[in-house]
C-alpha cells in the first residue's frame, strides 16, 4: 500500500491538490493508496467547501478517492 501524507490546507498552494492528483493517478494504475490528513490537511475532508474562484475543488476530489477505494484518514 502506497501512503501519501499531507499536511497542507486545501486552498492556498497546490500541494494537497497535487497529493490528490498523484493519488487519483496511483489508483488508476491499480495501486492501493491511502491518504492520511494531518494539520491544515484535516480541512480538505470538510463537507460543504466553497472554492475560491480559479482554484480546484478538493472535495470532490476526496469524495472520488474514496469511491475509487482508497482510504482517507484523518
Amino acid at each position: 500500500m502506497i501512503t501519501i501524507i499531507l499536511n497542507d490546507g486545501p486552498y492556498g498552494t497546490e500541494r494537497s491538490y497535487n497529493g490528490l492528483r498523484l493519488a487519483m493517478a496511483l489508483l488508476k494504475a491499480n495501486y492501493p493508496v491511502q491518504v492520511f490528513l494531518m494539520a491544515d490537511a484535516v480541512a480538505c475532508a470538510m463537507k460543504n467547501q466553497i472554492t475560491p474562484n480559479g482554484f480546484y475543488n478538493i472535495e470532490r476530489m476526496i469524495k472520488s478517492l474514496l469511491r475509487d477505494g482508497a482510504n482517507v484518514c484523518t
